[in-house]
């Protein structure tokens, strides 16, 4: 069968798996004692804390429901579920087992649908919590090296979860805006998601155990995102998922004088713009030791937590070969900036191939609300015989990047998660190298398309929506869609592709955007030439051109669609799908916020 990226896999751990590696487990390997007491020290704290929130919210709910917990009597988990239980669940893809676990919680009995919305994230938030507490009991286990990865990945995802279902919990009674909800239920399935693919291939009492402690937890948020969004979409009018209670008129106003939208304050903004010299770093990052530290690494670590005061850390011009950088959870609102492209290197090689999860292998991530990097290069060194082997992973909430340089071949970029923004970067890779299911718009980058390996056809992105309650998706707005001088020599043996779908409610759009001659003229391609998403996808093309940018080919999928209306394209722009015009203006990142050129 001929191999040129990710076997899609039905699993009871996932719809499909993006790795190509089949790992028998076995007890080869035994994690350090220490460091295993460590992170379940660690984990038992952070979930003490979910706990204590939960619980806290949890009382306040229903001592203002009718009754509170006394009036539910014993046997209510064998009664019919009320009007208010029934219509809710009604709006959900597992109407089942919203009903059952509805029934199951305290309260439920004498609840109006607006209290549902609370409990059916309370008890979803208990179920993760849960979920987390008793995998990490069994972390004490010998792993084989690719389980202990998946492992690994599961904690962390888990944990992320916790703290998006917790926002999420306080959020909803706010002011707050819906689509932040929205970003962070999303987020919080999307980590579920990357947590079964990452035991999908793989066998044994590990992943029977982590299978059981995860069961029914994606189809529980799925729940949450359908009731909250409070109707079912429908992603053929081009309009992203937008809640009925929307809160968030006011933040959809015209971006800045500037151009940019406001999600960063006036000093970020001239961040961004400011020459090198000028800028007052926090952090020195230097190899010859006249900074503040010699590596990322030391000064990621000495970056506070959980802080709302922006921290700067100047890497200067040079190349920093240091495996799995990550800027975690708690580090916040972090701002990396470089010399410049191909002067200030982040390198790494690690791939699949050395036993380990796409989502472990990527040379930088970024998983710190508030995360910026700005002036730098981001590669992967593994080469295309190794497959999947990530440069840049970024799960970070308003994320941006910034006149960066992202290097690789299959998997480059991993747009995880949450809301994410790319302005003025060089994108290099062949299978998949925009893949993930964040909210993200590319302005203004040049995506070049490499030579891949024999019998390989490149495809530029692999969306991974699962849900169509998900406000997540792929734009490409203004963008050059290149290939580089060793792929055009011999383009025609190589056919280039937009995308292919990877998870059945896939969404990408290409929107004024000039297209190579490299580009096939079908321009999208099945999933491993199934029919897989082909009437639940969402491809979009919106006025694109050049050789490549011609649609009169085009596939003629039920979600594919040449997009003719402004006002469907819009709702892919800044201003409106990552609801820019309320944070990315404090970044000092140009932007456009409509579709202007």
């Amino acid at each position: 069968m001929e191999y040129y990226g990710r076997l899609q896999q039905p699993d009871t751990l996932g719809e499909s798996s993006r790795s190509h590696i089949h790992v028998p487990e076995d007890a080869s390997t035994i994690p350090s004692p220490q460091r295993s007491r460590k992170k379940k020290v660690i984990l038992l704290s952070l979930l003490s804390v979910a706990l204590i929130v939960a619980a806290a919210i949890s009382a306040v709910i229903l001592i203002g429901l009718p009754g509170g917990v006394s009036d539910r009597p014993e046997s209510a988990i064998h009664r019919k579920p009320t009007q208010a239980i029934s219509r809710t669940c009604s709006k959900t893809r597992y109407p089942d087992l919203c009903v059952n676990s509805l029934l199951d919680f305290p309260g439920s009995l004498t609840a109006s649908e607006r209290d549902l919305v609370h409990i059916s994230f309370n008890m979803t938030l208990q179920r993760l919590s849960k979920a987390l507490y008793f995998s990490s009991g069994i972390s004490y286990l010998q792993m084989e090296p690719r389980v202990r990865s998946a492992y690994d990945d599961c904690l962390e995802l888990l944990d992320d979860s916790v703290d998006s279902l917790s926002r999420s919990l306080v959020s909803v009674s706010s002011t707050t805006s819906t689509q932040d909800v929205l970003t962070w239920l999303s987020a919080a399935l999307t980590n579920q998601d990357t947590c079964a693919e990452g035991f999908a291939d793989l066998s044994g009492s590990v992943r029977d155990q982590m299978a059981a402690r995860l069961k029914d937890l994606s189809e529980l948020v799925s729940n949450c995102l359908a009731i909250f969004s409070g109707a079912d979409t429908d992603d053929f009018s081009g309009v992203p998922i937008q809640n009925r209670r929307r809160l968030m008129e006011n933040d959809m106003s015209v971006e800045n004088a500037d151009g940019l939208p406001r999600w960063l304050s006036r000093k970020e903004r001239e961040l961004l713009e400011m020459p090198i010299s000028a800028i007052q770093a926090d952090i020195v990052v230097s190899h010859d030791g006249n900074g503040t530290y010699k590596t990322i690494a030391e000064a990621i670590k000495k970056a506070p937590e959980h802080s709302s005061r922006r921290t700067i850390i100047y890497v200067r011009a040079g190349r920093y070969v240091e495996e799995n950088l990550k800027v975690g959870r708690k580090k916040t609102n972090l701002m990396f900036i470089g010399d410049g492209k191909g002067k200030t290197v982040i390198s790494g090689g690690k791939s699949v191939a050395d036993k380990v999860t796409t989502f472990h292998t990527a040379s930088f991530a970024a998983t710190g609300a508030g995360f910026i990097a700005r002036d730098m290069t981001f590669e992967n060194t593994a080469g295309p015989g190794k497959h999947q082997a990530v440069a840049l992973r970024v799960g970070a909430d308003h994320g941006v990047v910034y006149r960066c340089n992202i290097i690789g071949y299959q998997d480059t970029l991993y747009v995880h998660s949450n809301r994410q923004f790319f302005r003025e970067c060089d994108i290099y890779g062949t299978v998949d190298f925009i893949f993930g299911n964040a909210a993200v718009v590319f302005q203004n980058c040049s995506i070049y398309a490499r030579k891949p390996m024999p019998q390989q056809k490149n495809t530029i992105t692999a969306q991974n929506r699962k849900d169509p309650n998900q406000n997540t998706g792929i734009s490409i707005h203004a963008c050059r869609i290149l290939a580089t001088s060793d792929l055009e020599a011999s383009k025609g043996s190589f056919p280039t592709y937009l995308g292919r779908p990877w998870k059945m409610y896939a969404r990408v759009v290409y929107m004024l955007s000039y297209m190579g001659d490299h580009i096939h003229p079908h321009g999208w391609l099945e999933w491993n030439t199934s029919s897989f998403a082909l009437d639940t996808l969402y491809y979009g093309e919106y006025m694109n051109y050049g050789p490549g940018g011609a649609v009169g080919q085009r596939v003629k999928w039920p979600g594919y669609r040449v997009i003719t209306s402004k006002v469907e394209a819009s709702k892919f722009t800044v201003a409106q799908f990552i609801y820019g015009s309320s944070w990315l203006p404090s970044t000092g990142v140009a932007f456009l916020a409509g579709l202007s050129i």
